[in-house]
């Protein structure tokens, strides 16, 4: 990280039209309202660790999905451990509370998301809150954070890898995970109500705790 960059240039010109292919795939399946073939990551599976450049920060670069040291593209270290005060780190984030993360595309009403999330969180202190913006640029993602008092980390994935790695069908799409990385219920695909984004906090909490999760000591 010394040079400013999570992970290197990941796509190359045919990677890059294939990721966005990928992308306007989500923009159609959100217009017609159909989730697709991807329902994003089953219940009871782990998320895939991430480490994304915060889009108030100053580093670049793709987003860190490495799971071991030099695995090439992906990351030069294991994504888990890529962590810093410019550095969205997912495992960083699930370790000792349930976590609400959205990824969304910044342009267009799928960013609504986040003021819905972060009209949320002083009502779930003990939940934590993250998005990353698909394909985002920093400018318009670092507008979104101003004008929505956003008091939760958004990261920046530049090229779409983590479209993949979630099975992202429509945008936004909003996962609930327990502490540890697991993922407690199905994601929240497309245009939900501020009612569904509460009953749905709500329900990932009281799940934590039935599972035995205690919040740290404030």
């Amino acid at each position: 990280m010394s040079d400013g960059r999570i992970a290197g240039a990941r796509y190359g010109r045919l990677t890059g039209a294939l990721a966005l292919l990928a992308l306007l795939g989500i923009a159609l399946s959100s217009m017609l309202g159909s989730g697709g073939n991807a329902r994003g990551i089953a219940p009871g599976v782990r998320i895939p660790p991430f480490a994304a450049p915060l889009a108030l920060g100053s580093l670049s670069g793709d987003v860190n999905i490495a799971t071991r040291s030099r695995q090439g593209q992906a990351g030069d270290r294991p994504a888990c451990s890529v962590r810093g005060a410019q550095v969205l780190n997912v495992c960083q984030l699930y370790e000792r509370a349930p976590l609400v993360l959205a990824l969304f595309i910044d342009g267009g009403g799928c960013a609504d998301v986040l003021r819905r999330l972060q009209a949320l969180v002083p009502a779930f202190p003990q939940v934590g809150f993250a998005a990353v913006a698909i394909k985002g640029e920093t400018q318009p993602v670092r507008g979104l954070i101003v004008s929505g008092h956003l008091s939760f980390p958004v990261g920046l994935d530049r090229d779409g890898i983590l479209v993949q790695l979630f099975r992202m069908a429509t945008c936004p799409q909003v996962n609930f995970v327990y502490p540890g990385g697991v993922v407690q219920a199905p994601a929240l695909l497309g245009s939900s109500t501020q009612a569904q984004l509460r009953e749905r906090v709500t329900a990932l909490l009281a799940a934590a705790r039935a599972r035995g999760w205690k919040p740290a000591d404030r």
